[in-house]
């Protein structure tokens, strides 16, 4: 089985160019399928969930084509399908995606039950409550949610919780529905904005993307389009974080600033100077770090999907920081396995105290899921000696070349596969 091996001590050093976002890339890749005409897509992460989405959708009659590794072709004029239970799609959340799109488009659909990260319960009652508010039958048998209706008509829907997977299967489904649907308590994530947006080039009626409230008049039909996704802020982060904790000078290109604003507040707050540009921020640590409290929230307030990086960060900083997780209740899981390096945390039901220490240690960890994954790779290159990180397909469903835009920026990183690569490592890297 693949696995990280990794020498720490390195302070990262260089620029970094980061890629599409993957969680704007799946409900984009969904929706292209509501229109019979050709759709190009731009900027695409070459990552495992997008790719068993794509597989996915050509099980159903999507035609696909590559032109190159970030562009994807894609033509859904001959669906001849509208089952999706391929073995691949269980096991990645955006599986649901495609519910709201083909129920959009033809009024019927049933995808398998989403898989993803085991982080905590992700329920899908806001999907179906939705679905139904437009005038679907929604219900759950054998595995598979199955939705059909005979026409879908416009509503008024409040959202109990800010949910971003019910927001956009919502919208795409009201986006061919007759009349005018208001969504409120929308969730306002620049993946929401980057949907409403595609599937406005394509001919849909959004306004108010990236606000509480969207209103959606619905369109006979929807048109082809070219389209380039946003940069993942998750991603750039990721990097960020990476220059904190290594103490290096990381600049993270192509990138949209304002989307990493709560990430750059924190990272100025601990001590650590950033610079933005228009599609560029630098990080530099040149000084130690200094504690400070987190709670992660909707956006725009500070990302659940940041939280492991920041705590990985707050484990090498000066004094007692906190770190509250609101949105998903199980996010913790990667706490023993830093632990193990040395980290000194306690978690208390949803939130972690953290006495700050001097150093990690090298270990043998795993990682749990993908961005606490991405975390503990980032402990493992400001730790002191060796460490091999197991279970790393899970970093590979979200980071495109993750070990080798780390290497570029001057880490001791190699994907090995036996005790003997391991072996060959050290004697490398000393």
């Amino acid at each position: 089985m693949e696995q990280y091996a990794i020498k720490g001590g390195n302070p990262l050093v260089g620029d970094v160019e980061i890629g599409g976002a993957k969680n704007a890339a799946l409900p984009i890749l969904a929706a292209s399928t509501m229109t019979d005409e050709t759709v190009f897509i731009e900027n695409m992460p070459d990552v495992r969930d997008t790719n068993v989405l794509l597989e996915a959708m050509q099980h159903i009659g999507v035609m696909i084509k590559r032109p190159d590794r970030h562009s994807v072709i894609l033509n859904s004029g001959n669906i001849n399908n509208l089952v999706v239970d391929t073995e691949g799609i269980k096991k990645i959340r955006a599986s649901y995606y495609l519910l709201g799109a083909l129920l959009g488009k033809y009024k019927c659909a049933e995808v398998a039950l989403p898989g993803g990260c085991d982080i905590g319960c992700r329920a899908i009652d806001q999907h179906i409550k939705g679905f139904r508010a437009l005038g679907a039958e929604v219900m759950i048998e054998h595995g598979l949610i199955k939705a059909r209706a005979q026409k879908l008509v416009g509503s008024h829907i409040y959202m109990d919780v800010s949910s971003v997977g019910a927001t956009i299967n919502v919208m795409m489904a009201a986006a061919m529905a007759e009349g005018m649907t208001i969504i409120e308590n929308s969730a306002k994530e620049p993946h929401v904005v980057d949907l409403a947006n595609f599937l406005n080039s394509m001919g849909a009626n959004i306004k108010g993307a990236g606000t509480d409230v969207i209103r959606i008049r619905g369109v006979q039909k929807l048109h082809g389009s070219e389209y380039a996704i946003i940069p993942d802020q998750i991603e750039a982060g990721t990097f960020m974080f990476a220059a904190a904790v290594t103490k290096g000078d990381v600049t993270v290109k192509n990138v949209i600033p304002k989307h990493l604003e709560s990430i750059t507040a924190k990272l100025l707050e601990i001590g650590c100077e950033v610079e933005e540009a228009d599609d560029c921020v630098r990080v530099v640590a040149s000084k130690p770090l200094n504690h400070t409290q987190v709670k992660t929230l909707p956006y725009p307030g500070f990302p659940t999907d940041m939280q492991p990086q920041i705590t990985v960060t707050l484990a090498l900083s000066r004094g007692t920081s906190i770190v509250t997780e609101s949105i998903f209740e199980n996010r913790f899981k990667y706490v023993d396995e830093l632990t193990r390096m040395g980290a000194n945390i306690k978690v208390e039901g949803n939130t972690a105290i953290i006495d700050g220490v001097e150093k990690y240690t090298g270990a043998s960890i795993s990682a749990p899921d993908l961005r606490a994954g991405a975390a503990l790779v980032i402990a493992a290159l400001a730790a002191e000696g060796l460490t091999t990180v197991d279970d790393i397909k899970y970093i590979e469903r979200g980071y495109e070349d993750f070990h080798l835009k780390l290497k570029n920026l001057g880490a001791m990183i190699e994907v090995v596969q036996t005790e003997k690569d391991i072996q060959k490592f050290k004697l490398r890297v000393g």
